[in-house]
C-alpha cells in the first residue's frame, strides 16, 4: 500500500509560513507613517484653526464697536480750555466796579453800542465797544478770568441766558461777546443780586455748538 504524500505545508504540527504569505502579511500592515511629515501636518492643523478663531474674534469685535458695545476712550488736548462751569458761589459785584468790554458778533447794525449805552446807564465801566466774528452761537459770551469772575457773575445777571467762559487773562476786565439770539438785558429792577453762581446753559444742551470756545475779542470796525 502506497504511503500517503506529506503536507510541505506542516512541519511537525505547525503550519509553515510561506514566502508569498509573509509578503502580504507585511503589505497589508503597511509602512508606518513619517514622523516628519506627521508632524508637519498636526502644525498645519493648528495654525488653521488659530486663524480662523482669529477671523471670529475680529468679526465679533467690529460688530460690537459698530453697534456700539464697545467704546474705546478719547484723549483730549491737554491746553484745551475746561468748559465746566466753576463752583464757587459769587456775592453780587457793584455795577461800578465792574470794567466791561461788549462786541457784537451778529450782523445787527449798532448793537454793541447799544447795549453798552444801556450797561453805562447802570453804572457799569465800559471800555472797548467793537464788532468782531466769534464762534459762539446762543444769547451772548460774558468772558474773564479767574479774577475777574465774580464780576463776570454781575454781568450774568444783567444777561439773563448768556453762557459764561474763562481765559486766561489776569485783570478783573470782563467781555461780553453778542450773539445771534441776544433780545435785551434784564429790566434794572428785576435784577436778581442774591448770591449765586456763574451760568453756563452750553453744557446742558442737547445739541452742542460747533465751536465750544468763542474767539477772544479784538478791536474791530466802528460798531
Amino acid at each position: 500500500m502506497a504511503r500517503k504524500p506529506k503536507d510541505a505545508s506542516v512541519l511537525h504540527g505547525h503550519h509553515v509560513v510561506t514566502g508569498p504569505e509573509l509578503r502580504a502579511t507585511f503589505e497589508a500592515a503597511g509602512e508606518p507613517e513619517d514622523p516628519v511629515r506627521l508632524r508637519r501636518r498636526v502644525v498645519h492643523g493648528v495654525v488653521l484653526v488659530l486663524l480662523l478663531g482669529m477671523i471670529v474674534a475680529a468679526i465679533i469685535i467690529a460688530l460690537a464697536i459698530v453697534n456700539g458695545q464697545i467704546r474705546f476712550p478719547t484723549t483730549e488736548a491737554s491746553d484745551e480750555p475746561a468748559t465746566v462751569c466753576p463752583a464757587a458761589t459769587f456775592d453780587y459785584t457793584p455795577n461800578d466796579q465792574i470794567n466791561l468790554n461788549v462786541y457784537n458778533s451778529t450782523s445787527r447794525p449798532g448793537l454793541a453800542r447799544t447795549v453798552a449805552d444801556e450797561f453805562l446807564a447802570r453804572k457799569f465801566v465800559v471800555g472797548a465797544v467793537a464788532n468782531t466774528d466769534a464762534g459762539y452761537r446762543g444769547v451772548a459770551a460774558v468772558v474773564s478770568g479767574a479774577a475777574g469772575q465774580s464780576a463776570a457773575f454781575s454781568v450774568q445777571r444783567n444777561l439773563p441766558g448768556s453762557d459764561y467762559f474763562q481765559d486766561g487773562r489776569t485783570d478783573a476786565s470782563v467781555d461780553v461777546i453778542l450773539a445771534g439770539d441776544y433780545e435785551a438785558l434784564a429790566a434794572p429792577e428785576l435784577v436778581d443780586q442774591t448770591p449765586g453762581r456763574l451760568s453756563c446753559p452750553r453744557e446742558s444742551r442737547r445739541i452742542a455748538d460747533d465751536d465750544k470756545w468763542p474767539v477772544i475779542p479784538t478791536a474791530g470796525a466802528t460798531p
